[in-house]
């Protein structure tokens, strides 16, 4: 059963009756670009087919309650009296949180969730969560959707209310996303550019099996080391800072924030080329970017983990593999491979098998297929 009919057939179960609609909006997967959203650079990801769902139907008072298939505990809060808490209901509570503030009259409304974003493994589900709720909140509520405005709600709602310091770039890609393609992203202006996959190859997700939890990682102390290394070259971001600056002054940074900034910088740049690689077809180029990209997650920035590096290992000794990386914020969750499409159940076979018996972890490696951001069904 699809979790379109499930959410569909579990609200049914609880209020007797069909609900008015149903929300959906996507984990992503990055390709490459990790570490730049909030340096205001350029990311490239794509919008998965799994996904957060909302079976709800309108409340005429100003609560909002929500049964989790995923979770034993139902959220229940009031739009007049938000209070923090913990766990996955800080999510919904953080949008209704951020859309009041900017003024907008919430309705109340109530219904069923559920998703296959697996939790704590680089791939967003928590953008999900957030871009499903504001699609709910825009539809009983009657606010025009906007993909970038709704997106930069998400993500005040992360920051703020949850206390995450991500960028831009889960939000987005969940808000915007297009079937088929990679979305290369200007973190500053939310300009989007659709960028086809390469013809006859395939995005396989490589879960490690390891997980990690962002807010309390060393996630806000990497961003913390970008806004210092900008603070030395006197512009608001490490966007601004040009190749030949940080090579002229690169020597007068301290060495642990020297590693971020040039992680930043070439990650951009790699980001940028990898758009060229992809408008070309040229899957071989776009692979080699990919193992550059890793490496420098690795080395310079110091966010990847014993898992990621034996996965992406694994896979580049098998040759239909063009490139592999670890994806998402670092330390443990997903890589990501660019493969041919002929030969990905013998990669995903070799892979498996040569992981498990590397880390004896048992991963799970899937093809993931480009879809549509968040949207009302």
């Amino acid at each position: 059963m699809s979790l379109q009919s499930l959410v569909i057939e579990k609200f049914k179960e609880r209020y007797q009756t069909d609900p008015s609609l149903v929300v959906r909006a996507p984990g992503r997967v990055n390709l490459i670009g990790d570490h730049t959203d909030y340096n205001d650079g350029f990311v490239m990801p794509l919008a998965i087919d799994r996904a957060a769902w909302i079976a709800l139907r309108p409340r005429s008072d100003r609560e909002v309650h929500l049964h989790s298939l995923d979770y034993p505990e139902a959220l229940t809060f009031s739009l007049d009296d938000m209070q923090k808490g913990s766990g996955w209901a800080e999510y919904v509570k953080g949008v209704a949180w951020v859309l009041k503030k900017q003024g907008h009259a919430l309705s109340g409304w109530e219904g069923v969730v559920t998703g296959n974003v697996p939790m704590g493994a680089g791939l967003s589900s928590s953008a999900a969560l957030e871009l499903a709720t504001a699609r709910a909140f825009s539809a009983v509520s009657g606010i025009d959707w906007d993909a970038a405005t709704m997106a930069q709600v998400g993500q005040q709602a992360e920051n703020e209310w949850v206390g995450m310091e991500c960028g831009i770039m889960d939000q987005m890609i969940s808000a915007a996303g297009q079937s088929g393609h990679a979305l290369l992203i200007d973190c500053r202006s939310l300009e989007t550019t659709a960028v086809p996959i390469p013809q006859g190859t395939v995005v396989v997700v490589l879960d490690t099996a390891t997980r990690r939890e962002l807010v309390t990682s060393a996630y806000n102390e990497r961003r913390a080391q970008c806004e210092s290394a900008a603070q030395f070259f006197g512009v608001t971001s490490l966007r601004d800072v040009t190749s030949e600056q940080f090579q002229a002054h690169a020597a007068e940074l301290a060495p642990l924030i020297r590693q971020r900034a040039q992680h930043v910088l070439t990650e951009n740049a790699r980001t940028l080329a990898a758009v060229e690689a992809m408008k070309q077809g040229d899957a071989h180029q776009l692979g080699k970017l990919m193992y550059e990209s890793h490496k420098s997650l690795r080395d310079d920035f110091e966010v990847s983990g014993d898992g990621l590096n034996a996965m992406v290992e694994c896979a580049r000794k098998v040759p239909s593999c063009y490139g592999a990386r670890m994806t998402g914020g670092g330390f443990a969750g997903c890589a990501v491979a660019l493969v041919d499409q002929d030969d990905v159940e013998n990669f995903r076979k070799i892979v498996s098998a040569s992981y498990q018996e590397a880390t004896q972890l048992t991963p799970n490696l899937y093809v993931c297929e480009a879809t549509n951001g968040a949207e009302v069904l």
